[in-house]
């Protein structure tokens, strides 16, 4: 079957993105200095929710909230749904893209909500090709220390983080496959699955 086939496939995760992703990198036009500027202001707040004694619930729409605005979710959902893009509608597809922010902010807002009692600190910065690898360690109560890492570009137009690592799991390409996934079990049914991830994550 094409759905088993392509979830197993290793070069699903190399593909070329779909068709609707944004415009390749542009040109270096933003500094490294602007690109730990914005890792520093996302990481003060997720600094703060996680010290805000506010509940699950509250905490889950300050990430979403968080997401919304410091990563490029335009290209993450496109990145994630992969080829199957190619066949969505553009309604689909932005029906995906919104329904897959609340999604990945929920999920990972769940592991950013471990850190409470801990804290994430910036500690470096370079430049990787077009775009900023902006790196910070997460120290929780009980636990070694770990990186979290943020890859930031202005592939947008704007100044976004594109991709996420907590210790060492690469977000984009985890999503990809979970999302492959999900799609393969409603046999390529994108509405079913923008249904379904408004309550999964």
């Amino acid at each position: 079957m094409r759905f088993m086939t392509r979830r197993h496939s290793i070069k699903l995760m190399a593909a070329t993105v779909a068709s609707f992703v944004l415009p390749p990198l542009s040109a270096q036009a933003f500094s490294k200095d602007e690109a730990r500027s914005l890792v520093d202001k996302l990481v003060g707040e997720i600094n703060s929710v996680i010290g805000s004694g506010k509940s699950e619930d509250a905490m889950y729409k300050d990430f979403e909230r968080i997401f919304a605005r410091y990563s490029d979710t335009a290209y993450i959902a496109a990145y994630t749904l992969g080829n199957d893009g190619r066949t969505a509608t553009a309604a689909q597809k932005r029906a995906y893209s919104e329904a897959f922010e609340t999604y990945v902010a929920r999920k990972y807002g769940r592991r950013f909500r471990e850190f409470i009692g801990g804290r994430l600190e910036v500690t470096g910065v370079k430049q990787v090709k077009k775009w900023y690898e902006v790196s910070a360690v997460a120290y929780l109560k009980g636990q070694s220390p770990f990186e979290v890492t943020f890859l930031v570009s202005d592939r947008s137009g704007g100044n976004k983080f594109f991709n996420l690592y907590i210790e060492g799991i690469n977000m984009l390409l985890t999503e990809r496959t979970e999302i492959g996934s999900m799609l393969d079990k409603r046999r390529g049914d994108i509405d079913a699955l923008v249904a379904d991830l408004k309550n999964a994550g």
